[in-house]
């Protein structure tokens, strides 16, 4: 963003046209993302943006992005990890459904078997 912005601040100095640096930082602060608010407003409140250099003003705006990007991982990290412990205990449920089918099943043989030997003896 920052190149691009110098690039086309160098093509309209060489049609005469200039911006002084405070100009330039409001610009920056102007187009923005909406996401960027908070900090846009922070640098306004905290600054004065008529001596606030582009470098300095350049420098909190990559810190900040890196801070963003930061937080945007690890909730990225938390979100896997959260998505591996349903899966596993997902996975435990099917092992103590196997473990539950077998009990019924010799349950249901055992009961078959004491059926039949009632029914030899009379009753």
């Amino acid at each position: 963003m920052f190149t691009r912005f110098t690039n086309i601040i160098n093509a309209l100095q060489s049609l005469d046209k200039t911006y002084t640096n405070s100009d330039m930082v409001r610009k920056i602060l102007r187009f923005l993302p909406r996401l960027w608010m908070p900090k846009v407003m922070a640098i306004e409140e905290a600054k004065n943006l008529n001596i606030l250099p582009l470098e300095d003003l350049l420098g909190s705006l990559m810190t900040h992005e890196l801070t963003m990007q930061k937080k945007e991982d690890d909730e990225e990290k938390e979100k896997k990890k959260k998505n591996v412990v349903v899966l596993k205990s997902i996975e435990d449920s099917y092992d103590d459904d196997d473990d539950d089918d077998d009990e019924l099943a010799l349950f249901t043989r055992k009961s078959k078997k004491f059926l039949a030997n009632k029914n030899k003896f009379g009753g």
